[in-house]
């Protein structure tokens, strides 16, 4: 079976978003949960997966994390939204827009 690439994006508890990659989003998800993944989930405990995108190749995953992490936040929202993901509804619900 061909392995998948995953680019991810959290919400996290101050409103940031913090975006990775891995081949299992669910479990990375609960390691940044439990306090051991990036160091910036330590600081900013994610609350939720807004969204991931799925790759066929590691690099073609690793290039995509690289260009989300280069747009400011609003065209990081903005991509979120026209993914689908209703944002403002999101952040209206924790509190933080």
């Amino acid at each position: 079976m061909a392995s998948k690439f995953y680019v991810y994006v959290l919400l996290c508890n101050d409103g940031s978003l913090y975006c990775g990659f891995s081949t299992d989003v669910i479990q990375r998800f609960k390691r940044h949960q439990a306090g051991k993944g990036a160091k910036y989930t330590r600081s900013h405990p994610p609350l939720m997966i807004l969204y991931d995108w799925e790759y066929k190749t590691k690099g073609m995953a690793l290039h995509k994390e690289w260009e989300f992490k280069r747009l400011n936040r609003h065209q990081k929202l903005m991509k979120l939204k026209s993914s689908g993901v209703q944002i403002e509804k999101i952040l209206t619900k924790y509190g933080l827009n």
